[in-house]
């Protein structure tokens, strides 16, 4: 194959893949869609423009190399303490539950004729998730902060480090033995002694040198890469391994924020040309011979992993939303699913057959994914009644988390407590003034409670957890959760039972502030807003009076000591709690 005709089959991979991109857009439908369509369109099943099976595996692994290059440079291994024992559990129970029920259905249908190597290679390649994917679309809808999202996000670190043992497992099993499995794994942990040793004394030496060139910086990024993928060919790994580990070995660097910045347009490009490639990848002539098969995996897969993340996630005390929208949002497969099955299909464990069924069991997985997470708070909405069961799985976990006052009368009712909610409740506390607190993280209301704050756990998609507020009798109730969901049920309910209350909401954007004025909230905080205005006052005031700007700066800093002593956000957003006792100043606050 020639330079030029690599060059050619690769614009016309990007061609495709902006022309229906576009046509997407034009229907509000999502871009993983039109990639992949792209690649069934112009590959073997469609027009047949590239049909060189060793052009589709290059594009596939160059892409799967780069897109894991970049999960291992945003996966910093520290934040793995921090994900608590919830994140780790599920990931690894939810791995070997599906594990196993793989087998068994495969086993019990006999499907491909797959002997025992090939059910451990798709059993393995089901099991897992896809990073690439639900971070990309949670992070579009701004969700990876949310409590649903940091749960995710400690599953998707736990996964990773295991499908890379598995795959690392997985590539020397044509000679299933201890001495083999033990030397595949030794390979893999010293690649990762390998990446901790340069991460720790090497990297940080080069990127100093390096660190007034951003282009010297972006080279080294790519040369440790480089450098990674050919270690883990020469021990017998998949150059994906490498790609990851030598990501990993960057991550922990203060300018990895940096490099990533600079290296995410190269993730979006591969990222294409992967999904371009997984369309392709359908090989057979005709689909209606692998459609069945295709369309029961992921019946499994779709139905079966968020019923089980879901379970486990109740066990851990979290209600029916979080573990709702946790288990939603994890109903693919993995890209390691793709790379697991190639490198069996490259040591001849896996068929064609069965790899096109994989590939189209991703591509069905990747498009479902990419409409449950832009709807996921609607489907909830719609099916919140029949989940009641997961309320009850969380067992006594969820009640004990309340401590309701009685006699709830011209209260302020606060909804969410993390940053800006604390600040308020101290404001409250100050002024004397009855409040009830309203959070959906079981242990920031755990730690509330040893704190004596009045709160209870729940969220506010909840109707029946509103009614235990009192909404009909309180003065105000303020929402610093900004998601727009939330908010709009938060007013109607509100407003409803309670058409003279105060209703305080959060956004993070001016169109979606006016919109929910418009659905009759008294005032909207918007934080970056009120922030920029903030600062023109600061430069207004010392304008006017220049000698003002050290007493200026010493009270931010005597406000920044005490923010930073209560963990809070700051002063400003919350100065319009001074107007809560005389309405007509809180109207004046909101024109």
């Amino acid at each position: 194959m020639s330079e030029l005709q690599l060059l050619w089959d690769m614009g016309l991979v990007i061609t495709a893949a902006t022309i229906l991109a576009y046509a997407t857009k034009l229907i509000r439908q999502p871009h993983i869609l039109a990639y992949i369509l792209a690649g069934i369109i112009i590959g073997p099943l469609g027009l047949k423009l590239i049909t060189n099976s060793e052009v589709i595996r290059t594009l596939s692994e160059l892409g799967i190399a780069f897109l894991l290059f970049i999960v291992g440079l945003e996966l910093d291994l520290r934040r793995l303490r921090d994900i608590g024992l919830a994140a780790t559990t599920i990931a690894i129970v939810k791995s070997l539950l599906l594990f196993g029920l793989t087998i068994i259905f495969l086993s019990s249908f006999n499907i491909v004729g797959l002997d025992t190597i090939g059910l451990l290679y798709v059993g393995t390649a089901l099991s897992f998730i896809s990073t690439m994917i639900v971070v990309k679309l949670l992070s579009d809808k701004d969700e990876l902060d949310t409590l649903h999202g940091r749960i995710i996000l400690g599953i998707l670190l736990m996964e990773d480090l295991i499908a890379i043992l598995s795959l690392s497992v997985l590539s020397t099993i044509g000679d299933i033995s201890f001495s083999s499995i033990g030397l595949s794994m030794i390979n893999g942990l010293g690649l990762f002694s390998i990446a901790i040793v340069i991460s720790r004394f090497v990297v940080p030496t080069l990127f100093r040198l390096v660190s007034d060139s951003h282009e010297l910086m972006f080279l080294t990024a790519l040369t440790i890469f480089f450098v990674f993928t050919k270690l883990s060919e020469l021990v017998g790994f998949p150059v994906a391994i490498g790609a990851f580990i030598a990501g990993v070995s960057i991550a922990t660097f203060p300018y990895n924020l940096e490099i990533v910045g600079k290296v995410r347009s190269l993730r979006d490009f591969f990222a294409i040309i992967f999904f371009v490639s997984l369309g392709m990848e359908i090989t057979v002539g005709s689909v209606n011979g692998i459609l069945l098969t295709a369309l029961a995996l992921t019946a499994l897969v779709v139905l079966i992993k968020p019923v089980i993340i879901m379970s486990l996630t109740s066990l851990f005390g979290y209600r029916r939303r979080v573990s709702f929208l946790t288990g939603i949002s994890l109903i693919q497969i993995s890209e390691f699913s793709l790379i697991i099955l190639s490198q069996g299909l490259i040591a001849g464990h896996i068929s064609n057959e069965m790899f096109s069924i994989i590939a189209l069991t991703a591509t069905i997985s990747f498009t479902l994914t990419a409409y449950a997470i832009k709807f996921n708070s609607g489907i909830y909405q719609s099916l919140s009644r029949y989940l009641v069961m997961f309320d009850k799985l969380s067992g006594k976990k969820g009640e004990e988390l309340e401590d309701i006052p009685k006699h709830l009368k011209n209260h302020v009712v606060v909804c969410g407590c993390h940053r800006m909610g604390y600040n308020i409740i101290k404001k409250l506390q100050r002024m004397g003034k009855q409040y009830i607190v309203i959070e959906y993280n079981p242990e920031r209301t755990k730690t509330l409670l040893k704190e004596g704050v009045p709160c209870t756990y729940g969220d506010l998609l909840d109707v029946d957890v509103l009614n235990k507020l009192c909404l009909d009798k309180a003065d105000v109730i303020v929402s610093t959760v900004v998601n727009d969901d939330d908010s709009m049920l938060l007013i109607e309910q509100a407003k409803k039972v309670n058409p003279k209350s105060f209703v305080i909401v959060t956004t993070d954007t001016v169109p979606k502030a006016l919109e929910l004025y418009r659905l009759g909230a008294d005032y909207v905080i918007v934080p970056k807003i009120l922030s920029g205005i903030y600062a023109s006052d600061v430069i207004e005031e010392y304008v006017k009076k220049p000698d003002r700007l050290k007493a200026l700066r010493d009270k931010h800093i005597v406000d920044l000591e005490r923010i930073q002593q209560e963990e809070t956000l700051g002063k400003y957003e919350m100065s319009l709690l001074l107007h809560i006792e005389d309405k007509k100043h809180g109207e004046e606050y909101r024109k």
